[in-house]
């Protein structure tokens, strides 16, 4: 640490969790400072903006107590690190990477920037091999795929943090061995009760074993909110590249991050763009996402599900917008089904896996995996239509292909979608299998014969 000082008078203004000083010394963009008062407690910040005249700290930790006249801050001459080792798995810390599990301090071997490395593009690797999740439409319809980052599109009041903490306790990679696939769950604005949902949960289950389980609350500074993605990231990073394991990263919500964007921007008095976010939210958005993916040379991977809330359940909102053209696909819930009951609300037509090609078939699931998952779309997309022309000229007025599309529907729906606890892929594709059934034969067009007397007409069923 460079013994760097600034002393009293320097402070102009303390806005909330930003500190506004005249630049008296020389300091750098991200720089990481202590702020201590008149209670000589250090608070964590970093320099966010400067010019030739003056500088905005943002204190990552509460401000109350702090008083222009009596606070210093201290310079380190580098940015934010976040010193990670062996230990970090099974430990629960806060948005900025302290330690609030009541145990002693990670024994730290490597120090890495929490903002990440460059990487090459050329280094990196394609993404392959399938994730299962326990979710039949996440692993039958769109597949996670390692190296991968596929966003959930969630909405206020839906069960995505039940889904979040499901896939934390069943996700698998695999072939691999359990030890080598790990999961680093990061908790931004949570509430009180869902940050203890979250931890009790994985306690209880044995799961934080292989969790490193970062929480950032509510009642946290807002500026916290930003840096709680990026020390989690670092860790995954380091667990993935370093330790050479198959990282799961779990952030949510993300929506809660932009907001806190949103207000240091206005803060700042920064020219907004849409919604009043900054113009820069697609950028910074790509810092994080951009995380994940696989590195040649390198025996880990980083794997990011990342979860954001649909202000209005508007999916053309700015977050899922610019998300959705940095990320390879969405997962989205929908507020219909959860309506009736359905969980996991998972929304079948809208979700799109683009790298789903790459880790599924024969070599990674099963050789018949992808004709089915194509059969099933089609089948389901039929029904949906065949729901709207019911609506119009009644049910007995359809044809009885079309009343059978109709009976696929909503078993589709009860049987793939809802589930009441996790399920392999293959007892997916059974039940994949089976509601096919009740169709006829010729509108079986994206199956081949031998797999529909494999799997169909083997079963006894008539495909008339």
């Amino acid at each position: 640490m460079l013994d760097r000082l600034i002393v009293d008078g320097a402070g102009t203004k303390l806005d909330g969790p930003l500190l506004f000083l005249k630049r008296t010394v020389e300091a750098g963009l991200n720089e990481a400072v202590e702020v201590t008062g008149a209670d000589g407690r250090a608070r964590l910040g970093r320099v966010a903006t400067l010019d030739d005249e003056y500088m905005i700290v943002e204190v990552l930790e509460s401000t109350a107590g702090l008083a222009l006249a009596e606070t210093r801050v201290r310079f380190h001459g580098q940015p934010l690190h976040f010193n990670v080792g062996p230990g970090i798995l099974g430990r629960v810390f806060n948005g900025v990477g302290q330690v609030m599990d009541g145990g002693p301090p990670i024994a730290a071997t490597r120090s890495f920037r929490i903002e990440g490395l460059p990487l090459n593009p050329v280094q990196r690797a394609t993404p392959r091999d399938f994730i299962e999740t326990g979710i039949s439409t996440i692993d039958l319809m769109n597949s996670l795929v390692r190296g991968q980052k596929l966003p959930i599109f969630s909405g206020g009041g839906l069960p995505h943090d039940r889904m979040a903490a499901q896939i934390a306790l069943n996700a698998r990679l695999r072939g691999a061995k359990p030890e080598d696939f790990v999961i680093v769950f990061a908790g931004i604005g949570l509430p009180y009760d869902s940050a203890e949902y979250f931890q009790h949960t994985l306690e209880e289950s044995g799961a934080l074993a292989r969790t490193a389980l970062f929480l950032n609350r509510a009642s946290d500074s807002s500026t916290q909110r930003l840096l709680t993605p990026r020390f989690a990231l670092t860790a995954a990073e380091y667990l993935a590249f370093v330790e050479g394991r198959h990282v799961l990263a779990i952030v949510t919500d993300l929506t809660n991050y932009c907001e806190a964007l949103r207000e240091v921007s206005s803060s700042y008095g920064e020219v907004p763009s849409r919604k009043g976010y900054p113009g820069y939210l697609y950028s910074d958005l790509a810092t994080l996402y951009e995380r994940a993916g696989r590195i040649r040379g390198r025996e880990g991977s980083l794997t990011q599900l990342p979860i954001l809330t649909m202000p209005a359940d508007d999916i053309g909102h700015p977050i899922p917008d610019l998300s959705g053209y940095i990320t390879e696909g969405q997962i989205v819930l929908d507020r219909e089904l959860d309506r009736r009951d359905v969980y996991p609300p998972v929304k079948v037509l809208p979700s799109l896996s683009r790298l789903m090609k790459d880790g599924i078939g024969a070599g990674y699931t099963h050789a018949d995996h992808p004709a089915l998952a194509s059969q099933l779309y089609a089948a389901y997309a039929r029904a949906v239509q065949m729901r709207i022309l019911a609506g119009v000229v009644g049910e007995e007025g359809l044809a009885e292909a079309d009343r059978r599309y109709l009976e696929f529907g909503g078993r589709f729906e009860a049987e793939i979608v809802n589930q009441a606890g996790p399920r392999t892929l293959e007892e997916s594709m059974d039940i994949g299998w089976r509601i096919l059934r009740v169709l006829p034969k010729s509108e079986l067009t994206r199956l081949s014969d031998a797999q529909i007397a494999k799997h169909l007409e083997a079963a006894g069923v008539s495909h008339e």
